[in-house]
């Protein structure tokens, strides 16, 4: 089977990182890891064409000028993926119904399809998402979600599949789209090797959550909150009890509930439980350290109560999530 062939639709105001996350993935990815580990390099799984709308360059959004390797609604033939790049120019795009009209005329003719970031407005659009679950950035599925009733956006995953239909969060979330489909194709061990050769530390379940809770929501307002939010992320493996952290804000454990409530959304216990989950994730995607260990040092009572919180927080249990990530048994 000759390689296969993926086609990137990219327009004015193009996204370039969603671009070159699929494209070089594909491509130099594939090959450095090759050369690694010692695979035949002219081995080539795949052909990457980048199409816009009349072959023309594309100025993404960050001002950088692309050149196309064809016309989007000249390209005739088979092909084996579609995917669709997001970006500022999004919504021109999918404003544009010739662009769409070609967008789901070669989605007839693909085995699947992909939109990156807010390109799922331009497969919204083209009516290819109707009655389906979807993914986009958090920043834009309110938008979506009101503007395409028929698809049911959820703003949580890095990645979804519904089918033979895939969208994923925003920019750098392509990486993880894109590794998948590799994993998919050529199988997981592959998808690891072209991980570690792009230096990218964890391929991750589609079912992450876009936001960590460290970077996804401002620093507390209350002085209090902040306090002890700084106590449980330096000292994971305490005892961080609900009365324990309020007896050392000196408050009762009722009210530290009510001002994590007020500020964080979520109680102390369930703020710790997250906490050590991801401290767990970054200790599994960095270390060979076995599971007993890994629970251990970020708190967690047994092996058991780890796995159900890890499983609560990432929807996978430990050692899958190790297994996707690093390669390893644990």
């Amino acid at each position: 089977m000759g390689p296969r062939l993926i086609l990137v639709v990219g327009y004015d105001g193009a996204e370039l990182l969603d671009i070159a996350c699929v494209t070089s993935t594909l491509t130099t990815g594939l090959t450095t890891a090759a050369m690694i580990i010692g695979r035949d390099r002219s081995e080539t799984p795949y052909q990457v064409r980048l199409l816009t709308p009349g072959g023309r360059p594309i100025t993404c959004a960050s001002g950088l000028e692309l050149r196309a390797h064809g016309a989007l609604e000249r390209h005739r033939g088979p092909a084996d993926t579609l995917v669709i790049s997001g970006g500022f120019g999004s919504g021109a795009a999918a404003s544009d119904p010739r662009l769409v009209g070609h967008v789901r005329r070669l989605a007839a003719t693909v085995r699947r399809v992909a939109s990156i970031c807010t390109g799922v407005g331009i497969l919204a659009e083209a009516g290819l998402l109707d009655g389906r679950r979807a993914t986009t950035h958090w920043g834009f599925t309110d938008l979506y979600a009101r503007q395409y009733p028929a698809v049911t956006f959820d703003p949580d995953p890095i990645y979804i599949r519904d089918g033979s239909v895939y969208t994923s969060a925003g920019v750098t979330a392509a990486l993880d789209l894109t590794l998948a489909l590799v994993a998919e194709d050529l199988g997981e061990a592959r998808a690891r090797e072209v991980a570690r050769a792009l230096v990218t530390y964890l391929h991750r379940p589609a079912n992450q959550a876009q936001i960590s809770l460290h970077t996804g929501a401002p620093a507390p307002a209350d002085p209090i909150v902040a306090k002890i939010v700084e106590h449980i992320t330096r000292r994971l493996s305490g005892d961080l009890a609900t009365p324990t952290l309020a007896s050392k804000a000196g408050i009762s454990a009722r009210h530290l509930s009510r001002l994590f409530q007020r500020d964080l959304g979520q109680t102390p216990a369930r703020f710790v439980r997250q906490a050590r989950a991801e401290a767990a994730a970054q200790l599994m995607s960095t270390t060979s350290l076995p599971l007993s260990r890994v629970a251990k040092r970020c708190g967690f009572a047994t092996t058991e109560t780890f796995r159900v919180a890890f499983l609560a927080t990432y929807g996978v249990p430990p050692s899958r999530f190790r297994m996707i990530t690093a390669g390893a048994d644990g």
